[in-house]
C-alpha cells in the first residue's frame, strides 16, 4: 500500500498527546468535531475532515443526527485509498435519540456510511428518546418527549454492550450525562462506559461532574471547547457569555502570542479532558492541532483559568423537554436529583 502523504506543513501525529482508556485504547488528545451546527453542508464537513487529516487530525467525532456520515465515509474511504491506515485513526459515533430502542440497527447504518467494519467509540447521545427535526427553533418540542426512565435507558444500554459483544464497536460510552444517572448505569452496566461527552470549556468547567467521571475511570471528552461560537440559533439565550473574550484568558493569550482559542484548548488538554472543536476552515483546524502539540501553559496560567467559570451552559438542550418540565435546568439534574 502507497504510504500516507501528509501536507508540507502537517504536524506529526506523534506530537499529538493521547489518553488512555479504561480497557487501554490510546486516544489522540484531541479530535474534530463534525456537528455542522445547520450551518455546514455534508460535503463541507467531509472536506474538513480530509484537510485535517492530511494536516495530522487522527480523531474524529461523528454522529448519525449530524446527517453528514455518509460525505464522510466516502472521505475516510478515500484516505485510505491514499495509504492512511484503519488502525492509526480514531473514529466515534453516537446513536441518536430515536434509535434509542433499535441501536444495533442504528449502529449497522452508522458503519454503513462512514464505510467501516468497527468503530472505535460509540455514545448515547443522549440519555432521553426525545428528539427533534434539523434545524428546528427552541420553541420545538417532540411531543412524545418523556423524562429520563433508568430501565428504559438500560435497556438501550444492552444493545449498546451487544455492539461490543460482536465485535462492530471497540468502546461504548455516554454524552450529556449527569451524576445521578452516572451513578445508575455504573451500578448496572455489565460492560462499563468508558468515556463521558460533555460541554467543557473555561466558562463552563463542570467541576462536580468531571471529578466524578474521572473518578469513575471514564474519559471526559468536551465539546463546545471554545465556547461554540457556531452554535445553531437555537443555543443562544441573552446570559451567554463568550470565553474567548474573557480577560483572563485574552490576556495569557496576548503575553504568549496566541489567539485565545489556542488557550481554551491548551487549558482542556492540560486539564485532562479531550476536545473536540469544530471548524471547515484549514487555517482554524490546523491552528487548533498545533495549539495542544506546543508547549503548555504555566501552572499560574492553569489556576488562573480555573477561576474563571461562571457556570455558563450553552448548549441547554430546551428542545428535549417534556410536556411536565419546569425548564431546561430539569434536564441536568442540578440538585442531585433526577427529575420527573
Amino acid at each position: 500500500m502507497t504510504a500516507f502523504m501528509p501536507a508540507v506543513d502537517a504536524l506529526d501525529p506523534m506530537r499529538i498527546p493521547s489518553r488512555t482508556l479504561a480497557g487501554g485504547a490510546q486516544v489522540p488528545a484531541i479530535g474534530l468535531g463534525t456537528f455542522g451546527s445547520d450551518r455546514y453542508g455534508p460535503d463541507a464537513v467531509a472536506d474538513a475532515v480530509v484537510g485535517a487529516a492530511e494536516v495530522g487530525y487522527r480523531h474524529f467525532d461523528c454522529a448519525a443526527v449530524y446527517r453528514n456520515e455518509r460525505a464522510i465515509g466516502a472521505a475516510l474511504a478515500g484516505l485510505r485509498t491514499r495509504g492512511l491506515s484503519r488502525s492509526s485513526i480514531w473514529i466515534t459515533s453516537k446513536v441518536w435519540n430515536d434509535s434509542h430502542e433499535r441501536v444495533v440497527a442504528a449502529c449497522a447504518q452508522s458503519l454503513e456510511d462512514l464505510g467501516l467494519d468497527y468503530l472505535d467509540l460509540y455514545l448515547v447521545h443522549w440519555p432521553f428518546p426525545n428528539h427533534h427535526a434539523p434545524g428546528v427553533d427552541v420553541a420545538s418540542r417532540d411531543p412524545h418527549a418523556v423524562p429520563y426512565v433508568h430501565e428504559r435507558y438500560l435497556r438501550t444500554w444492552r444493545q449498546m454492550e451487544e455492539l461490543v459483544k460482536r465485535g462492530w464497536v471497540r468502546n461504548i460510552g455516554t454524552s450529556n450525562m449527569t451524576i445521578p444517572k452516572l451513578k445508575l448505569l455504573l451500578r448496572d452496566a455489565e460492560v462499563k462506559p468508558v468515556v463521558n461527552e460533555m460541554e467543557l470549556h473555561p466558562h463552563f468547567q463542570q467541576p462536580d461532574l468531571f471529578d466524578f467521571v474521572v473518578a469513575n475511570g471514564l474519559l471526559p471528552i468536551g465539546y463546545s471547547p471554545i465556547g461554540s461560537p457556531a452554535r445553531p440559533e437555537r443555543d443562544r439565550t441573552p446570559e451567554d457569555t463568550v470565553d474567548i473574550e474573557d480577560p483572563v484568558i485574552t490576556s495569557i493569550a496576548s503575553r504568549l502570542g496566541l489567539h485565545p482559542v489556542a488557550v481554551c484548548l491548551k487549558w482542556a488538554v492540560q486539564r485532562g479532558q479531550v476536545p473536540i472543536p469544530f471548524s471547515v476552515k484549514r487555517s482554524q483546524y490546523r491552528a487548533n492541532l498545533e495549539a495542544v502539540a506546543s508547549a503548555p501553559l504555566s501552572t499560574e496560567d492553569m489556576a488562573a483559568i480555573a477561576g474563571i467559570d461562571r457556570r455558563c451552559r450553552l448548549i441547554k438542550g430546551q428542545v428535549f423537554l417534556w410536556p411536565q418540565a419546569h425548564g431546561w435546568e430539569d434536564l441536568w439534574d442540578l440538585d442531585g436529583t433526577i427529575a420527573q
